[in-house]
């Protein structure tokens, strides 16, 4: 069995992001466009490598660019849930949130055959329904919290968080977490956006990246850890000869790369529910 594992995952928003943040003039969109640029990139070369991947793409993305998330599930990548626009849980009432799930799931299975085992939520921000939701449609993982770094765990439900009293856990779930980092996310440090200017040296974060897995190995014997690219940003000339050399030295590091449904098979048959 895998002892150090890396799920590579991606988020295939293209424009719908910036739409759900009411930025609709050309430059935005076409910002969001050339996620179909790069995700020509990204697939041949993770055919050519031999690497499962997993995919979360917005009902949106499915919807508007049929051929190219047709071509993501002929490479045999997973599709995870990403919501059907990309506006952020916490912004919709549960009616809402619901629909969006039931429509982007929908679009799902058209797409693949099934309906999605995992979730990512839009800007990794919950509301107070959504891991309610999550159980209630079956979902087997969800991936946009931030409880561990080398380990998936169960979700808690029913936590109680009051300001001047300790904090009361809820009970867990049989729903999996497998969790992120904004540090080990791509746009964070590439993307230019009105808070930051971005574009950091692409090899200062694969250093970075590279340690992460590094210190996965020195601190544990059994290790799953994710890292989030988006094809808009991932897909860029310098960037796309980051990914190829950290794919290469994670390889040379003894990693195993997986899907996220698969590594969420893996740590659910090592800790199983009771």
């Amino acid at each position: 069995m895998a002892k150090h594992m890396v799920c590579l995952s991606f988020d295939f928003d293209v424009m719908s992001g910036h739409i759900a943040r009411g930025m609709t003039t050309p430059t935005p969109i076409s910002r969001g466009e050339f996620g179909i640029v790069g995700a020509s990139r990204i697939l041949p070369l993770l055919q050519a490598q031999k690497i499962p991947t997993t995919w979360f793409i917005p009902g949106f993305t499915i919807e508007t660019y049929p051929e190219a998330c047709t071509e993501v599930v002929k490479g045999g990548h997973e599709i995870g849930h990403h919501g059907w626009t990309h506006v952020q849980p916490a912004l919709l009432d549960r009616p809402q949130e619901e629909s969006e799930m039931i429509r982007a799931n929908d679009a799902i299975a058209r797409l693949c055959g099934r309906r999605a085992q995992g979730y990512r939520s839009p800007a990794w921000d919950l509301s107070p329904h959504t891991l309610e939701l999550l159980i209630q449609h079956g979902f087997y993982y969800e991936s946009s919290m931030m409880g561990h770094d080398y380990s998936p765990y169960r979700v808690r439900q029913g936590d109680v968080i009051e300001l001047q009293k300790p904090m009361l856990f809820g009970d867990k779930t049989p729903l999996i977490e497998m969790p992120i980092s904004w540090s080990q996310d791509d746009h964070p440090h590439f993307e230019m956006t009105s808070a930051r200017p971005g574009h950091r040296n692409a090899n200062s974060v694969m250093e970075n990246w590279v340690d992460d897995f590094i210190y996965m190995t020195r601190c544990t014997d059994w290790g799953i850890i994710t890292y989030t690219c988006h094809p808009y940003v991932i897909g860029r000339g310098h960037r796309m000869l980051m990914l190829e050399r950290f794919i290469a030295r994670l390889r040379e590091l003894g990693a195993e790369f997986m899907r996220m449904d698969h590594a969420a098979r893996a740590y659910d048959e090592r800790h199983p529910y009771l």
